[in-house]
């Protein structure tokens, strides 16, 4: 399952300080897949994956000082158009 991860960095330049420091610190089985960067750099779209959502938990502990997170569940554009019906 496909996961947009929206963060708001409380701020930004010690988000990228840790970053370059420990990586993304993701746990085994969560994978990223992309990211976008709002133009003021305090917010971040990720895409990412994975069959085990209750990775997301381990993975925001190691950020929750500094980010705040919003989940949502995602599917492709093609898969969005075979589900809805049209009239």
């Amino acid at each position: 399952m496909r996961y947009m991860v929206i963060e708001q960095f409380a701020r930004p330049a010690a988000v990228y300080a840790r970053a370059r420091q420990r990586g993304r610190m993701l746990p085994l089985g969560l994978e990223y897949i992309d990211s976008w960067v709002d133009e003021r750099l305090d917010r971040c779209f990720q895409l990412m994956e994975t069959e085990d959502p209750s990775l997301f938990e381990e993975w925001f502990a190691q950020w929750d000082d500094l980010v705040e997170f919003e989940l949502v569940p995602v599917i492709g554009s093609e898969e969005a158009a075979i589900r809805v019906t049209v009239d």
